[in-house]
C-alpha cells in the first residue's frame, strides 16, 4: 500500500481526504447525476466502490429498503472474487474473517444399508497453483459492509440513499438528453436525470422491465430451504463443505460458516407448488431425515428462507438493440440477478454478479473521463452475456448430476450417479473457482499469435499472479497485487536475457519507446497528469535482486509524481529464485525474447506482445481510446 504521495496525514491511510464539494454526511440526492446505481446487492456496491474513487464523477446509489442488509443471502466467495477484492485492498480483511473451504466431501447411502449415509469421497477444493487466494465463505451482509466502508472512506464519501424505490426508467430518444428515473422517496416522488443508469435490482428488476428486456429460460417448482444455524451434532464432517444425498430423504448442500460454529444447510425440498410456503420446522425435519442416523439439534437459527430459482438469462444487458448498435450507444445497463438466475448449488450467483460490474465499472470511468468513446460500452453486453450463458450451462449440468444420483432406485446406478457428482465437481473446479471466464478476441482482447512468449498469460484470461522480489526494498510480493481498482491499464514488461542495464537490451528499448512522445503513454495521458495516471508500467528482470540495484533501472520505472514530485520505488521487480518460484518459469516467459503483457483495468489480459512491437501496441489502444484535448 502506498500513501503520503501528496503530503503526510495522520490517522488511517485508507480513509481518503474528502474531495472538494464532498462531505460526510452526504448531501441530498441531486436532480442530475452521472451514474445512478439502483440496488445495493453485491453487484451494485462493487460498482459503487469503483466509481467512488472518482469524485469528479457524480455517482449515487438508491435502494428501496430502509437500511443495509444485516443477515442471510449468498455466502460463497470464489478465489477469483478474492483476487478482485485485493484490487480494493479488501482481500486480507475478507479472508481473515472467512471460513476457508479446504476440502469438499461427498456423502451418499451406505452400501448394504441404504438407511445410513456414509462418506464416499473427498477432494481438495481448489487445486494447487490455481490462485494465491482460497475459496471462502462470508455472509453476504458482511461482504457488503466491506464495500460500504470502502465507499464511505473514499474521496467521494459515497453513501446509499435508502428508502428510495425505483418506479420507472425512461430513455429519451435524443441521445443528448439524460435518462429519467422516477423514484418513490420518504418525501414523495422524485425525478433524477442520469447520464447512465445501472440496474442491480435483482431478479424482479424494475430497470430491466423499463427497458423492455426479458429473462429467457425456464422456471422450476423445486424449492430449497436455507438455514444458518448454531447446532449440536455428531455428524463428523460438520466443518467441511459437503454434498449429502440420502437414499430416500433427499439431499443437502452443507456449508460451514465463518466464526467456527455456525453452519448453513441448503435443503432440497423437492417439487413444491408455487403457492405453498414451507416452514422452518418442515425444512429442519427434512434436514434431520437426510442426516439420519446422525443427530442434528438446532440451538439457534440466525437466518431462514425458502427460494425457488429457475435457469434464466436476460436477452440483453443494456438498452440498445443489435440493429441499433451503429447509431446509438447504451445508457442503461443491468447486472447480477437482473441478468441471470440459477441454483445455489454451484455457488456462483454473487461472484458472477460482481464480475459483471467489475467489467462495466472501468468502462464507465473511461467514457466519463473522456478516455474512450461511448461505443466502448457496447462491449459490456458483448462480453458478459456469453459468460452468463456459460454459467447456466454449467449449473444445469451440475444440478442434473445431483438429481440423477438422488432419484435413482437402483443402488448400482445410484453409486454411479454419486461418482458422477464427484467427477463433475472436479471437472467444473476452474469454473466454480471463478477462472473459466475467457473473453474472445475483439475490441479489448487480442489474439494468441504471440502467446508462445508468455504461455501462462493467455489473452482473455485473468492475469495469473505470481510472487516477485521488489527491487526497491527487497520485499517479496505478488506481482498481480500492484493492480488497483483505479481504472488504469497495466503494462508488465518481462525482460529479455540481455542485462537490463545494457542499452542493447530489448527491455531497455521498450522503456525508451514508452518514455518517448510517440508512445501510447504520452499519446493518451492528459498533459500535466502523472506519467502513470493511465498506464501503470512494471518491469520484471531475470537477474536476482542481489545483482541489480533499483537505481540502475530505466527512468520510466522511477517516475516522479504527485504534489511534491516524489519518486516511485515500486515498479521494478526480480524473480524469486527458488527452484519452483521463478515467475519466468511459472508463467512460461520466453527468456530469450522476453514479453510485454497488457492487462485491462479489470485484471484480464488483453495482449501478449514482443518487447519491440511498438506499432501493434499503438494500434491496439487507438481502437478504443481518444487523445486528451
Amino acid at each position: 500500500m502506498q500513501y503520503f504521495l501528496d503530503g503526510y496525514r495522520s490517522g488511517d491511510p485508507r480513509i481518503q481526504p474528502a474531495a472538494e464539494g464532498r462531505s460526510d454526511p452526504q448531501g441530498p440526492l441531486p436532480e442530475e447525476v452521472d451514474v445512478l446505481i439502483v440496488g445495493t446487492g453485491p453487484a451494485g456496491l462493487l460498482l459503487a466502490s469503483q466509481l467512488s474513487a472518482f469524485p469528479d464523477i457524480v455517482t449515487r446509489v438508491v435502494e428501496k429498503s430502509d437500511g443495509a442488509l444485516e443477515v442471510g443471502r449468498a455466502d460463497g466467495i470464489a478465489c477469483r472474487t478474492v483476487e478482485m477484492f485485493e484490487a480494493f485492498g479488501l482481500a486480507e480483511k475478507l479472508t481473515t474473517e472467512a471460513y476457508w473451504i479446504n476440502e469438499t466431501h461427498f456423502w451418499g447411502p451406505a452400501l448394504g444399508n441404504k438407511s445410513r449415509i456414509t462418506r464416499l469421497g473427498r477432494v481438495q477444493d481448489v487445486r494447487d497453483g490455481l490462485s494465491e487466494f482460497p475459496h471462502v465463505i462470508v455472509n453476504q451482509a458482511r461482504l457488503l459492509d466491506f464495500l460500504l466502508e470502502y465507499m464511505h472512506n473514499s474521496s467521494s464519501r459515497l453513501r446509499v440513499d435508502y428508502s428510495h424505490e425505483t418506479l420507472n426508467v425512461e430513455v429519451p430518444m435524443d441521445p443528448h438528453e439524460r435518462v429519467m428515473v422516477t423514484l418513490s422517496t420518504p418525501k414523495g416522488e422524485k425525478t433524477v436525470r442520469a447520464q447512465y443508469v445501472v440496474g442491480c435490482d435483482g431478479a424482479h428488476s424494475v430497470v430491466r422491465e423499463s427497458i423492455g428486456r426479458f429473462p429467457q429460460g425456464h422456471g422450476v417448482d423445486k424449492a430449497w430451504g436455507v438455514m444458518d444455524v448454531l447446532a449440536v451434532t455428531d455428524f463428523p464432517d460438520i466443518r467441511f463443505k459437503c454434498t449429502i444425498q440420502s437414499a430416500e430423504s433427499g439431499n443437502i448442500l452443507l456449508i460451514p460458516r465463518e466464526g467456527g460454529y455456525m453452519v448453513r444447510l441448503y435443503v432440497d425440498m423437492g417439487n413444491i407448488a408455487p403457492d405453498v410456503w414451507l416452514t422452518e420446522e418442515e425444512v429442519l425435519d427434512k434436514a434431520q431425515a437426510v442426516l439420519s442416523p446422525y443427530t442434528f439439534e438446532v440451538k439457534e437459527t440466525a437466518w431462514f428462507s425458502v427460494y425457488r430459482v429457475g435457469h434464466r438469462v436476460t436477452d440483453k444487458f443494456d438498452d440498445v438493440d443489435d440493429d441499433q448498435k451503429g447509431s446509438r450507444t447504451p445508457r442503461v445497463f443491468i447486472a447480477g440477478d437482473a441478468c441471470h438466475t440459477h441454483s445455489a448449488k454451484a455457488g456462483q450467483g454473487m461472484n458472477v454478479s460482481m464480475q459483471d460490474t467489475f467489467n462495466l465499472g472501468w468502462k464507465l470511468i473511461s467514457v466519463l473521463k473522456e478516455r474512450s468513446p461511448a461505443s466502448l460500452l457496447h462491449t459490456y453486453n458483448d462480453e458478459r452475456h456469453v459468460i452468463a450463458e456459460n454459467l447456466i450451462e454449467m449449473d444445469t449440468r451440475w444440478s442434473c448430476a445431483i438429481g440423477a444420483a438422488q432419484d435413482s432406485d437402483d443402488p448400482e446406478a445410484a453409486m454411479k450417479g454419486l461418482a458422477e457428482v464427484q467427477r463433475q465437481f472436479v471437472t467444473n473446479s476452474e469454473f466454480t473457482a471463478g477462472f473459466a471466464t475467457h473473453y474472445t478476441p475483439g475490441l479489448l482482447t487480442g489474439g494468441d499469435s504471440h502467446l508462445h512468449l508468455a504461455t501462462g498469460f493467455p489473452p482473455g484470461r485473468r492475469f495469473h499472479s505470481a510472487e516477485v522480489i521488489r527491487l526497491g526494498d527487497a520485499k517479496q510480493v505478488h506481482l498481480g497485487h500492484v493492480h488497483r481498482a483505479d481504472g488504469r491499464w497495466r503494462l508488465y514488461a518481462f525482460a529479455d536475457m540481455v542485462d537490463p542495464r545494457s542499452p542493447g537490451s530489448r527491455f531497455n528499448t521498450l522503456m525508451d519507446y514508452l518514455a518517448s512522445d510517440a508512445s501510447v503513454i504520452r499519446r493518451f495521458t492528459p498533459k500535466g497528469a502523472d506519467l502513470d495516471a493511465i498506464f501503470d508500467v512494471h518491469g520484471i528482470i531475470q537477474q536476482s535482486h542481489l545483482e541489480v540495484d533499483w537505481a540502475d533501472m530505466h527512468s520510466l520505472l522511477k517516475p516522479n509524481k504527485g504534489l511534491y514530485g516524489l519518486q516511485d520505488y515500486q515498479k521494478s521487480h526480480a524473480p524469486v529464485l527458488d527452484s519452483d518460484c521463478d515467475i519466468f518459469d511459472l508463467r512460461g516467459i520466453d527468456r530469450g525474447a522476453g514479453a510485454l503483457v497488457v492487462v485491462r483495468p479489470d485484471q484480464y489480459v488483453s495482449l501478449v506482445l514482443p518487447l519491440d512491437s511498438f506499432e501493434e501496441l499503438n494500434q491496439f489502444f487507438a481502437r478504443f481510446m481518444v487523445e486528451p484535448v
